[in-house]
């Protein structure tokens, strides 16, 4: 009867550990939609204009009818812009760390705080007042030189990425790092924010489809994506059904072959 009895609570103690261990598709599936709510429209956050800070990077070319006019005020006197990253860092314009960036005739141009096109207005203002007259027909393209981000922990492909986009959602930036693996906690996803007043962090649950409510959904030039590990992954037992039974029965195993020897 004891026998009988330790055999079953054995079992109890199996699976119970193997339930709990196990990873469910609740953690695992993105923007689940609520159940009580039928209706699959969210309506997403209105993501703010974003303004320059210091260490951006901003592409700026110069055009106008007669090229040769202009090809004084670009860095590159093909005045074709940049197509890598390698080329926008030695191209672009970074914003020092009094908010200015230093271009050819022009000299320092305060930029911080400015949107992109508050920045293509200020150029071609300048441009026209102290240098060319409206029939030039010069205009201005002010871009950031890529969005670029930093994503770590438990993900496929951690490292610093940048995306030629000028939207990209956080689980846009996920995907393009290959996706959460299986023990990242999607719904505790860690984002660090620069902002000029200092740092700013966040977290933003994916699972659930209001994540798309969030400020944080869109990614902003210089954030930090940190995947935090699931519990599972501390308790080592498998991230799932069968991993969990087979590391309990390996361990209960051991023990009791370990057992029967130093009894014997």
């Amino acid at each position: 009867m004891i026998t009988m009895y330790k055999i079953y609570s054995f079992v109890c103690f199996i699976f119970l550990i193997t339930t709990t261990s196990c990873i469910s598709n609740k953690d695992v599936v993105y923007l689940q939609d609520n159940p009580n709510n039928p209706k699959s429209f969210v309506e997403p956050f209105v993501q703010k204009t974003y303004r320059i800070q210091s260490n951006d990077v901003i592409s700026i070319r110069i055009k106008a009818l007669d090229q040769k006019l202009v090809e004084m005020f670009n860095v590159s006197t093909s005045g074709s812009a940049p197509t890598s990253s390698q080329g926008l860092y030695f191209d672009g314009y970074t914003v020092d760390q009094h908010g200015n960036i230093r271009i050819p005739v022009l000299g320092e141009v305060a930029v911080l705080g400015l949107t992109l096109d508050e920045i293509r207005v200020k150029i071609e203002k300048q441009l026209l007042t102290d240098y060319f007259n409206k029939e030039a027909d010069v205009f201005v393209i002010a871009k950031l030189a890529g969005l670029r981000y930093t994503i770590n922990g438990e993900i496929r492909a951690p490292g610093t990425q940048t995306l030629f986009q000028d939207k990209v959602t956080i689980l846009e930036a996920i995907a393009n790092s290959g996706d959460i693996i299986i023990t990242g906690n999607r719904k505790d996803v860690l984002v660090v924010r620069q902002f000029p007043h200092g740092t700013e962090m966040h977290s933003i649950d994916l699972t659930s489809i209001d994540a798309m409510k969030s400020p944080y959904y869109y990614v902003q030039p210089n954030d930090y994506i940190y995947i935090k590990p699931i519990k599972q992954k501390n308790w080592g037992v498998g991230t799932n059904g069968l991993q969990s039974f087979t590391t309990i029965v390996s361990v209960f195993s051991l023990l009791l072959t370990t057992y029967l020897l130093i009894k014997k």
